[in-house]
């Protein structure tokens, strides 16, 4: 393991007083309005943090927000690094392993996606049961980190099905139509062809975004459970008339329903509970 990771996980246990986070929260474009519904312990600036990366995208705060909420102790990345900024793809997956190394244990992780799944309308959000990591630049290249994991791990199970269920089960409880489906990675940052959709939806893919697959690596390979979330911002290009801005995407949010974080603080909680 670099002493970059342990450096950096130091730095942030002295910050904020040994906080030791059960669950990591990871906000994508347009979730920041969830930091609103936690009293912080702690809030800490990606900057703040020496080595840390630091974001450059509109809709992510690139905060860490560190709180006692729904029973359990998270930390939530208001925000997140993307590949397509730039970054090695181990300085995008630098926050999971610096906050596995405090405790964390499970990785709830949102993003938004364009829809590909024809059923799939704008505003919805679908329950990632599985993605599709063929144009990943893998996470994992390079030297294995025996601390976290083992040299080939299995992703036959990147998203765990026993939080999978809490989940559709608090959806059902509140009232959320949960979809359900497969997730496709591409780095961005242009959107995709009319004919990427195509080949996509050939595939298999659900959606499609430019973000989650890494970490979900990162987290796996670390034993980490992981249950995911993406809301369909748009319909995927040549789905519909419209053209695709990011300025649009993160606009969707300003509607989301409460339902959906209402939806978070019980599947913390229910995290909560198995913990007991």
């Amino acid at each position: 393991m670099t002493t970059n990771i342990k450096d950096i996980a130091k730095t942030i246990g002295k910050l904020t007083g040994g906080f030791a986070p059960q669950i990591v929260l990871i906000l994508g474009s347009g979730f920041g309005g969830y930091c609103d519904r936690v009293k912080a312990e702690r809030t800490l600036s990606f900057s703040e943090i020496e080595s840390f990366p630091r974001t450059s995208v509109a809709g992510h705060k690139g905060k860490l927000v560190f709180a006692r909420h729904m029973g359990q102790d998270i930390a939530i990345m208001a925000g997140r690094v993307h590949y397509y900024e730039g970054f090695k793809m181990q300085d995008v997956v630098l926050p999971i392993r610096a906050l596995r190394l405090l405790g964390a244990r499970n990785l709830i992780v949102t993003n938004a996606a364009g829809g590909i799944n024809e059923d799939f309308d704008k505003g919805d959000i679908m329950l990632i049961e599985d993605h599709i990591s063929l144009f990943c630049p893998n996470p994992l290249i390079g030297k294995n980190y025996d601390e976290f994991g083992v040299r080939f791990p299995d992703m036959s199970r990147a998203y765990d099905r026993e939080l999978g269920e809490v989940a559709k089960d608090c959806a059902k409880k509140i009232g959320l139509s949960l979809k359900r489906g497969i997730y496709c990675y591409l780095t961005g940052p242009s959107y995709e062809t009319p004919a990427d959709i195509r080949a996509l939806m050939a595939l298999g893919a659900d959606c499609v975004g430019m973000s989650t697959v890494p970490e979900v690596i990162c987290a796996r390979h670390a034993g980490m459970r992981v249950c995911g979330f993406s809301y369909i911002s748009n319909k995927g290009a040549g789905l519909s008339q419209e053209e695709l801005s990011h300025e649009d995407v993160v606009a969707a949010f300003a509607g989301i329903s409460d339902k959906f974080y209402a939806l978070l603080d019980m599947l913390i909680e229910r995290i909560s509970d198995e913990k007991k």
